[in-house]
Order: structure tokens, then sequence, then C-alpha cells
């Protein structure tokens, strides 16, 4: 009979402990201190903790440990956090808003049929390793430390240069090693990272986003595996909406080249007409600087097509005098018409 017993007991433990099983160690300081599993459906909100977020919450035993359990997960791979909260419980729920240094948390991917262990690690640092029956759960920790090698990379050579070409070798080892996953929700996490509004990378996205089909790939991808889930809409609606942002500042751009181009056409033709004036008067200046001031009306009258007797009326002598001042400006210009007089003083 109790050999039955215990048979329905090893049968239904699953059921006494629930369907899924996450446990871990930390340092014995945070006895008493209140742990939190929470849920993160919006890909959007995994760089911090969220009220909204938390489905289950737990307190670290007196030697460590601590034990979420139960059946109320998602069948299908989620991205979940488990927070530990080293704040005093005077701080109020600023703590969960990233405010209280003694917080820590921890990244992961399971289900609801899934046992995780976060063991303590060298130096007793906490929900630092992973260790699962989901062989996808420690992925987006493999993602941190490449983002980490991404950053080295960029400190090393801050040239702009050395920034462009870090920026394709990036995107190409994170999209590498998005797809290697077979887990969109790995790719979500990257992709989360490198189209941040608030990072360097957003520009380069934009421009990557119209030539790469990785995008578009990474869309069938999620709505094969995730159909039905919320952050498969979510990337479609905002692939869309930027598609759109990158063809509009690229249209933008190409209408203000074209305008500078306009522009600059313009001030050439402009300076080419204001200098061949300017090179023309100069030329007159120089012409006239040679005649006295008699000889300058004369000059001017003559451009006119005036007469010689036109010319004596107007200046009140005689027509003689007016052909002796003619004779030596022609003299003075290297010129014997007044055909040649128009000539020079017109080109």
């Amino acid at each position: 009979m109790r050999f039955f017993v215990l048979i329905i007991l090893v049968i239904n433990s699953s059921a006494l402990w629930g369907q899924y099983r996450f446990s871990g160690e930390v340092s014995r300081e945070n006895t008493g201190n209140a742990i939190y599993l929470s849920l993160v459906e919006d890909y959007r909100k995994s760089s911090r903790v969220y009220l909204d977020q938390i489905v289950q919450k737990t307190k670290v035993d007196s030697l460590g440990h601590f034990y979420f359990e139960g059946n109320n997960l998602n069948e299908q791979n989620r991205i979940y956090r488990i927070h530990l909260d080293g704040c005093s419980d005077n701080t109020g729920t600023n703590h969960f808003l990233g405010k209280c240094n003694n917080s820590k948390n921890v990244l992961f991917i399971a289900n609801n049929k899934d046992t995780l262990k976060f063991p303590t690690s060298f130096e007793d640092q906490s929900l630092c390793t992973i260790s699962s029956t989901n062989p996808n759960s420690g992925l987006l920790l493999e993602i941190e430390n490449l983002k980490g090698q991404m950053a080295y990379d960029f400190v090393d050579y801050p040239s702009k240069t050395n920034k462009k070409l870090n920026l394709v070798k990036w995107f190409k080892n994170l999209h590498s090693f998005g797809r290697q996953t077979n887990e969109p929700l790995a790719e979500l996490y990257i992709y989360d990272f490198i189209s941040d509004k608030r990072n360097e990378t957003f520009r380069f996205y934009l421009e990557d986003l119209t030539n790469n089909d990785y995008y578009e790939n990474l869309s069938e991808r999620l709505t094969s595996t995730y159909p039905e889930a919320e952050f498969t809409q979510q990337y479609r609606t905002e692939i869309t909406t930027d598609k759109e942002l990158a063809s509009f500042n690229r249209t933008k751009s190409s209408k203000w080249n074209r305008t500078i181009i306009a522009l600059l056409a313009v001030s050439v033709l402009g300076n080419v007409v204001f200098f061949l004036g300017r090179k023309k008067k100069d030329n007159t200046s120089q012409l006239l600087e040679k005649l006295t001031l008699q000889e300058q009306k004369i000059t001017n009258l003559m451009l006119e097509n005036k007469t010689n007797k036109e010319i004596a009326s107007e200046l009140f002598v005689s027509v003689s005098t007016i052909k002796t001042h003619i004779n030596n400006l022609y003299k003075k210009l290297g010129i014997s018409s007044r055909e040649e007089m128009v000539v020079r003083f017109k080109k």
C-alpha cells in the first residue's frame, strides 16, 4: 500500500511542484529581501524593471536560496526577468525604476515547462550564470557579452571611419548570431539594441533597414514561431514606420542636395556676370583715365552717336576745336574712326 502511495506521489509531484521551477542562490546578506519574477512581453521594456511586468514574488531564505514555481507561464518561450530587490522597504516603489544600486536582475528565455537554476559564480556573483533544461535560456547573456565586445571596439579607435567600419562589422555579427540561435526572441533582443533611438547605432540601422532583407526575414520568422504574440505585431509595425522614416530622410536629403546645387549654380553664374561686368567697367575706366576731362565729354557724346556739329554746340566751342580734340583722343586710344571707338569702349 505504501508503495502505491509513493508511486502516486512521484507521478503527481510535477503537479505539486508546478510545471516550471526557477531556483537560485544569492549571497546570504540578501536574506529576507524580496525577489521577483517578471514577464517581458514588450521588448522595448527589457532595459529596466516595470511594476506591470511582475508575475510572482518571493523572498530569499536564510541560506540565500530562492524559488519560483507554478504553472501560470506561457507554453511558448518568452523573455523573463528575475529581479533581486536589495533596497529597504522604506524606499517605496522608486527602486522598481532602477534607482536602487543594490538591485540585481537577469533576463532569460523560458517557458512553462522549464527548470532553471541560477547558481552563484566566481566571487559570489549572483544572477550571472544559468543552468536550464531550455537550451535557449542563456542566449540573452551571450548577447550581452557580444555587446560588451562591440563597445570595446568603438572605444579603442573612436574615429568616424572606424565607427562606420565597426557598425558594418557588428551589425553583420549580431545578425549572424541571431539567425544561428534559431530563436526569434534572441533576435528581437538584438533588434531592440541596434534600433534604439538613444544609441549611436540608430542612424546606421535606418540605412541598413532599407538595404538589408534581414529585417523582413526576421518578421517572417516571428510570424511563423509566434503568430499570436503582441511583440510580433509590434515589430512589424516598427520596421514599417522606420522604413518610412528612412525614406523620408533620404528624400529630404536628396531635395536639400538639389537645392544646394541650384544655389551654387546661381552663385557661380552671378559671380561670372559680376566679374565680367566689373572687368568691362575697369577697362572703360582705364581708357577714360588716359583722356582729359574735355576729351572724356567728347568721347561720351560720340558714343551717343552725336555729330561733330552737335558736340560743338553742346560744349559751346567751334567745330574745328572738336575735330582737334577728336584727333588727339584717337592718337591716345590708338584708333582711327568712330567705329573703332565704339568697339573699344563696349567690348
